[in-house]
């Protein structure tokens, strides 16, 4: 065949490489590839084209697909088989993924099509990478500065030479510390402490994939390098536990248990997960893989399937024997675990070793579990860091044969044994494990020959629970697990504190067992639009122009962001086996591709953390309500296996409700109630007028309490001195929350709640008896004590405070006093007042009012703003004011788009900077109800100027700045001035909409601001309409009598009744 003929035929190159099922391959695939006999003419062709692939050896052309065919590419060291165009009726696929509706996927047997997966490429780590992944912050470099003395050039010249600037780094470990050698790039040295460190660690960092056989032969030269002489004499963990038993007495002298060895060595038990990927789930079987290869060992190894023990045939040389027992501790040594019972039914229950110097450890946990020695315990893997000796000791099956005759679907062998699942510990491990089981936290380490350990508490074991919840890693984070909460909005890195979403989600991904999460980011360009019926940013349609990128990291060649263009975020939560669980794909854009990673991360954990926060959520109700959130179950069977097992404990759980009688509200009193079963708030100190409001930070002391009303019975469980959140976004507890909104900067409050969580107190307090005592009690409760110290402005006060003096705030109040007093006003009515801040500030100024009223929809703010006007207004009488002639003052709860006859008719009306934070559709409606309804005399709105922001967040210091950027690129690389803002319009955006308002209900208007000038580009920083009502209010009648909503008058002050 002609070599353009073959060019033409677009010959396809599909690799099957061989791997195991920790790689790419299968593990049911054959090892060698199967060529159709339709292919073998073409075949014949292309061995003599092959000078792009290197030489090809044909070993023998097959009869039938039943033989194998394997040709060797020396460059490639993969088997192909080759897909040609024209036998194909269909466009076939790519040499990355098979279609289900391809031709070219017909030449296949179906299993091949069903499981043939092409995992992404990982790229290569570094030797700082490679350290993070096994110690995350538990690893630090310290670098130093080295300067080395050159020798003179110039002899006799006094003044000392000194050579270039070296640096040299320290890595201290939790197991070891390096020193790296000098050079002339501080990373440079960073590196090279974390490859020496990597090197002494035994870390295996090149590509290793073998097949099933080489794993097999690999294992027995693993198993003959663990007793030989240069192995014992390390500082290997697995060393420590060899030595331990050559001190054993009697005939247990000299044996290791194989489940030491299976748990002890990560190179052995990752040979087994080559043989059988179901090791990782099923520890049970790299015992008999290690009997297996051990018999093979038979000259040097002696073994006991019985037992279950190894032992080296010829004893050590007497000098190392000795030499080894002289080193290590010499002192008897006591530690405490805990008791995990294989029936849910029994609770967990604290145990105490007592260790001497010659006892091996795990004879003693044995005994404990019931048995003679340690040939009968088997580990689980560490729980928690790489470097934590925390271990699941429990028993061995009594059945532990591996029946090569028994084959499940896969074609692997399967083990049988005998005894009761422990479902806790299963759950605590991710590994399948038989009867009792005992937690504790003790083994050997490389850092030191000497046992290691420490204790593990109650209070542990339940942080290990919490720590597998979405919302547990985040309170953990925080150190605050009685006050913080996962947040359910993700406004800004700034604002936010504790662990990232997308860290959070790792960590539950490892937690459970999972593959770490692929995070696909596609870029999509967006348009500007200046037309007042939409927002200013439209974003364009799915797929146009996307780039995309995967876990970060453009994959689209010379793709270069720009500043027009929103990014969105798809995560995939993936099986160790590669099989799809989980895909969230939120429809949300941002403008930072971090924001986006972030944003989505959350909302697949606050789906997640539905299940996990309640015991009452069945499965099928969270699978109802995936699609609100974007997420697609793509294995239902494997997602309610990582749900089983909370599932247990959650039936567990101690939910609490004390008997309390929840006393009456009492609006004008300091104590009150609050919901969510708070009871007994009482606030202390002077009001400062500093107060937290959505957006800001607040930083409290706080501290919690379990008490026994009645009795002298008080214990701390949590203290925190400095702890900051975000208001609004459902950062803490609801309770501790609420009562924040109500307190000023120097306020101390406390109150109590009935609702107990008993697994969030024990992993909260230290003595979990006296814990145990408490909550006995039926008149038991919380005391919570909050101090609020300070509070951080939301970004838009921050922003606009470092350009204006004074505030916009301020300017935006004494606008509006202007017209009051031009006015001659009487009556004033605030539209959506909040927390009463222009009405507190009206108070400070002589004007003709004389009632004043708000209305807004959050009981939070109109209480706030009642406690802050009673305030003000008892204050001034005190005084001997006289110069306010206000005689009455109401807050109505109500929405400003509804309307309300009792506010009908005011003389002036005003909406500082409220509409932005509603939709579109709804600021408009607002707009059409004050005029054609409530009708005030002067109408004053107020809104940001979307222009102003360039100017605004230059201004900001965590604003990256635009360089050489002209006006409409830097208009499109704005945000809004806070997060909770729905729209914010340009000039003539707010004209047009004023404009048209005015004309439709016979007003006037006219336009003006505060901050900035008319006159200079970019106009005011919050532009004002001004609406005057050109008719006399005796003109009309009011009709349309059934759009009048009823609105609750949550606060009156009267003069005469002060």
């Amino acid at each position: 065949m002609d070599p353009e003929v073959l060019m033409r035929l677009e010959v396809e190159l599909v690799v099957l490489v061989h791997r195991s099922a920790y790689g790419w391959r299968p593990a049911h695939l054959p090892s060698e590839s199967y060529v159709p006999p339709l292919l073998y003419p073409l075949i014949k062709q292309v061995k003599t084209h092959d000078s792009a692939l290197g030489s090809v050896t044909w070993e023998s052309e097959p009869k039938s697909t039943s033989k194998p065919f394997p040709p060797t590419f020396p460059a490639l060291h993969s088997y192909f088989t080759i897909l040609p165009s024209p036998f194909l009726s269909k466009p076939h696929c790519t040499p990355t993924q098979f279609r289900k509706d391809c031709g070219c996927c017909d030449l296949f047997p179906m299993e091949t099509k069903k499981h043939l997966v092409v995992a992404p490429k990982k790229p290569t780590l570094t030797p700082k990478a490679i350290i993070h992944q096994h110690f995350g912050n538990k690893a630090s470099y310290m670098v130093e500065e080295v300067k080395e003395v050159q020798q003179a050039e110039c002899p006799g010249l006094s003044i000392p030479q000194t050579g270039p600037c070296l640096y040299r780094c320290a890595l201290q470990l939790p197991e070891l510390s390096v020193v790296s050698g000098t050079f002339k790039k501080k990373k440079d040295a960073e590196q090279s402490a974390a490859e020496i460190a990597i090197e002494k660690l035994g870390i295996h960092t090149e590509t290793f994939d073998p097949t099933p056989q080489e794993a097999q032969e690999s294992l027995v030269a693993r198993i003959a390098y663990l007793f030989s002489e240069k192995f014992i004499i390390s500082d290997h963990p697995l060393g420590g536990h060899i030595r331990a038993c050559l001190g054993r007495k009697g005939d247990l002298c000299g044996l290791v248990p194989i489940s030491v060895i299976a748990a002890y060595d990560a190179k052995l038990f990752s040979l087994c997960k080559f043989i059988n990927p179901e090791v990782d789930s099923n520890p049970f079987l790299v015992i008999s893989y290690i009997m297996r290869a051990s018999t093979k060992l038979y000259e040097s190894l002696i073994t006991s399937e019985q037992h279950l023990w190894i032992r080296k045939q010829n004893p050590y040389p007497q000098d190392i024997i000795e030499s080894l027992m002289k080193d290590g501790s010499q002192e008897c040594i006591q530690v405490m675990a805990l008791r995990i019972p294989s029936s849910v039914e029994q609770s967990i229950e604290a145990v105490t070793f007592h260790i001497s110097f010659e006892e091996y450890y795990l004879d003693i946990i044995a005994n404990e579990l019931g048995f003679e020695d340690a040939a009968k315990v088997m580990i689980s893997r560490n729980l928690g860091k790489a470097s934590s000796e925390t271990r699941l000791f429990f028993a061995a099956p009594k059945s532990y044969v591996l029946d090569p005759s028994s084959k499940l679907s896969n074609g692997k062998e399967s083990l049988y044994f005998e005894g009761s699942p422990n479902v806790r510990a299963s759950y605590l491990s991710g590994q399948d494990i038989i009867g009792d089981a005992i937690l504790a936290t003790i083994g050997y380490t490389r850092k030191s020959r000497d046992l290691f350990y420490e204790d593990v508490t109650v209070q542990l074991y339940y942080r290990m629970l919490l720590g597998k919840t979405p919302s547990g890693i985040y309170k953990l984070s925080r150190e605050a697990i009685l006050a913080a909460e996962l947040p359910s909005r993700f406004t800004s890195r700034a604002n936010w504190r504790g662990s990232l979403p997308r860290d959070i989600l790792c960590m539950f991904c490892r937690q459970h067992r999972l593959s770490e999460p692929i995070f696909s980011v596609t870029i999509h360009p967006f348009k500007t639009s200046f037309e007042s019926s939409g927002s200013h940013l439209k974003v364009a349609e799915s797929g146009m122009n996307a780039i995309e990128c995967v876990n970060g990291v453009s994959v689209t060649a010379n793709s270069k962001h720009s500043d027009s263009e929103l990014f969105k975020c798809e995560i995939k939560l993936i099986s160790k086996c590669g099989d799809l669980i989980l895909l969230c794909s939120p429809q949300d854009c941002y403008k930072k591709q971090n924001d986006a990673i972030q944003n989505a991360s959350l909302t697949l954990l606050s789906w997640v953390n539905k299940y996990f926060k309640s015991m009452i959520v069945p499965f099928e109700q969270l699978d109802e309500t995936a699609g609100n959130f974007g997420v697609q179950i793509c294995s239902k069977n494997i997602f309610r296996e990582i749900l089983a097992g909370h599932s247990i404990h959650n039936g567990q759980r101690n939910e609490i409700r004390c008997n309390k009688l929840i006393e009456s509200v009492c609006m004008n009193s300091s104590y009150g109630v609050l919901g969510n079963g708070v009871h007994s708030l009482n606030i202390e100190g002077p009001d400062s007028g500093i107060c937290p409001c959505n957006g800001s930070l607040p930083c409290i002391r706080y501290s919690v309490s379990l008490v026994v009303e009645g009795e002298d019975m008080k214990e701390v469980i949590e203290v925190s001195n400095e702890f900051e959140f975000e208001v609004g976004v459902g950062a803490v507890i609801s309770y501790v929350e609420e009562v924040v909104m109500q307190m000023s900067v120097g306020q101390f409050a406390y109150f109590t709640t009935n609702l107990l969580t008993s697994d969030l107190i024990f992993a909260s307090a230290c003595d979990s008896v006296k814990m145990l005592t408490l909550l006995s009690s039926n008149d038991c409760c919380m005391e919570y004590g909050i101090s609020l110290t300070k509070v951080a402005e939301p970004p838009e006060e921050r922003m606009e405070q470092a350009l204006f003096s004074p505030p916009l705030s301020k300017q935006r109040v004494e606008f509006a006093v202007r017209h009051i007093v031009e006015s001659h006003a009487t009556t004033l009515l605030d539209f959506g007042c909040g927390s009463g801040s222009l009405l507190e500030a009206l108070l400070n100024y002589p004007t003709s009012l004389e009632k004043i009223a708000g209305v807004d929809i959050s009981q939070k703010g109109l209480a706030r703003a009642a406690k802050v006007l009673n305030s003000k207004l008892v204050t001034n009488s005190d005084a001997g004011v006289q110069w306010t002639s206000i005689k009455s003052v109401v807050l109505y709860e109500g929405s400003i788009t509804n309307f309300g006859s009792r506010l009908h008719g005011f003389d002036i009306g005003t909406c500082l900077e409220v509409i932005e934070h509603m939709d579109e559709d709804q600021a408009c409606v607002f707009g059409d109800v004050a005029l054609s309804f409530f009708c005030p005399r002067i109408l004053i709105v107020s809104t940001p100027n979307f222009e102003y922001n360039v100017v605004l967040q230059k201004s900001n210091p965590s604003t990256q700045e635009q360089d050489e950027s002209d006006e409409k690129t830097l208009l499109q690389s704005c945000k809004f001035r806070n997060h909770d803002h729905k729209f914010e319009w340009t000039r003539e955006q707010f004209r047009q909409w004023a404009s048209d308002l005015a004309a439709r209900h016979n007003y006037n208007v006219e336009f003006s601001g505060v901050g900035g000038s008319a006159d200079v580009e970019p106009g005011f920083a919050s532009q004002i309409a001004v609406f005057k009502r050109q008719w006399k209010l005796e003109d009309v009648v009011l009709k349309h009598a059934d759009i009048e909503h009823h609105y609750n008058v949550i606060w009156k002050w009267n003069s005469e009744n002060k």
